[in-house]
C-alpha cells in the first residue's frame, strides 16, 4: 500500500508513519521540515497554510491519505480537492467534539454542532465536510475522543506519570471507579489504516468501550509503570469543585460524574468494534508511554497551541491538607 501522511512528525501522525512502515508500506510525508522525518519514509516539504504549500503533491498517486489537521477547514478542502483523483481513500482524524452535547449511549447518528460553535469543534466538523465534499463515501471520518499513548504532546498522561514518579501523597480525583473511554494512539492508527484499506468510509467513533478502564486503573498503572511509592489520596468531586479545581485541565483526563462526563466517556462505539476496532489494556498504554518519556531525558513535548495541564504542587498540597 502507498500512504501519504500530511504532517507525520507528531503524536498521531508519527504513529501512523511508524505503523505503516512496520507493515512494509510505501510511506510519503508532507510537512514543513521542522522535525526530522522518519528515515524510511519519503519526505516532501510544504506548509499547508501558505500559497503553493501543496506544490510537492501535484504529482503522484497513493492508496490513502492520513490527515490530522485541527485548524482552518479550508486547508483540508484544498488538500482533499487536489488529491481526490489520485488517492483512493481520505482518512481524516476528527473528534467526538463535533457532536452537539451527546448523552450516554449516543452513536455516530447524534446531531453535530451548529454554528456558532466552539472553535475546535467547528474546525473539525469543517474538516470532515471538506473531506466528504472531495471524496464522498471514500472519506473515512475517524471521530476520536481522548487519545493516549507514546508521543502524546498534549501532556495529559505524561503529567500523571511525572507527578506519580515524584511520589509522596498524590491527589487522586474520585470516585476511583469512574469509567473512562479513550483510545491508545496505536489502536486508533491500526484500525484507521486497516479500515481504509478495506474501503470503509463515513463517520466512526474510535474509542474504547465505556468502562474499558477507570481513573483508578490509570493511576494504579502509573504507579506500577514508574515503580513509585506514591500514595493515592482520593478526593471526592464536591471537594474538588469547592476548591475551584478545573476538571480535564488541572486534573488531566478526569471529568466528574455528570453530563459532561457522559458526553466524553459513555458513547456507544459498537460500529467501530463491529468493523474490527480492538483496544489494548490500559496498563500497556501507560507502561509504554512511561518508557517513551524516560527516553526524552526529562523533556515532555507539548503542542504550542494547547494550554498547559496539571495542578500546581502548592494547590495540591493545600487541598489535601484541608480535606
Amino acid at each position: 500500500m502507498k500512504l501519504l501522511v500530511l504532517g507525520g512528525s507528531d503524536f498521531v501522525g508519527r504513529t501512523a508513519v511508524e505503523h505503516a512502515l512496520d507493515l512494509q508500506w510505501d510511506v510519503t510525508v508532507l510537512n514543513r521540515g521542522h522535525s526530522r522525518p522518519n528515515s524510511r519514509a519519503t519526505a516532501l516539504r510544504g506548509d499547508r497554510r501558505v500559497a503553493g504549500g501543496l506544490d510537492a503533491l501535484r504529482k503522484g498517486q497513493w492508496d490513502m491519505v492520513f490527515d490530522t489537521w485541527s485548524w482552518e477547514p479550508s486547508v483540508v478542502e484544498e488538500s482533499a480537492a487536489m488529491l481526490a483523483g489520485r488517492v483512493d481513500s481520505y482518512i481524516y482524524v476528527s473528534s467526538r467534539s463535533v457532536y452537539d452535547a451527546p448523552r450516554a449511549g449516543s452513536t455516530e447518528t447524534w446531531p453535530t454542532v451548529q454554528v456558532p460553535a466552539e472553535d475546535y469543534a467547528r474546525q473539525k466538523l469543517g474538516g470532515e465536510r471538506a473531506a466528504v465534499a472531495a471524496f464522498g463515501d471514500r472519506a473515512l471520518l475517524v471521530r476520536a475522543g481522548l487519545i493516549l499513548g507514546p508521543y502524546e504532546n498534549i501532556g495529559r498522561l505524561p503529567w500523571w506519570l511525572n507527578r506519580i514518579d515524584r511520589a509522596g501523597d498524590v491527589l487522586a480525583p474520585g470516585p476511583a471507579g469512574l469509567a473512562l473511554q479513550y483510545v491508545d494512539v496505536r489502536d486508533l492508527v491500526a484500525w484507521s489504516l486497516a479500515a481504509a484499506a478495506r474501503g470503509l468510509g463515513g463517520p466512526y467513533d474510535v474509542v474504547s468501550r465505556p468502562g474499558h478502564a477507570t481513573i483508578g486503573d490509570v493511576l494504579q498503572a502509573c504507579i506500577q509503570a514508574t515503580r513509585s511509592d506514591a500514595q493515592l489520596c482520593w478526593v471526592e468531586p464536591d471537594v474538588l469543585s469547592a476548591a475551584g479545581v478545573e476538571p480535564w485541565t488541572e486534573l488531566p483526563i478526569w471529568i466528574p460524574p455528570g453530563a459532561d462526563h457522559d458526553s466524553l466517556h459513555a458513547s456507544d462505539v459498537s460500529k467501530a468494534f463491529d468493523a474490527g476496532l480492538r483496544t489494548r489494556p490500559v496498563q500497556e498504554t501507560v507502561a509504554d508511554t512511561w518508557v517513551w518519556l524516560q527516553s526524552l531525558n526529562g523533556r515532555t513535548p507539548m503542542r504550542g497551541d494547547r494550554p498547559p495541564v496539571g495542578l500546581p504542587a502548592e494547590r495540591e498540597a493545600a487541598i489535601l491538607a484541608g480535606r
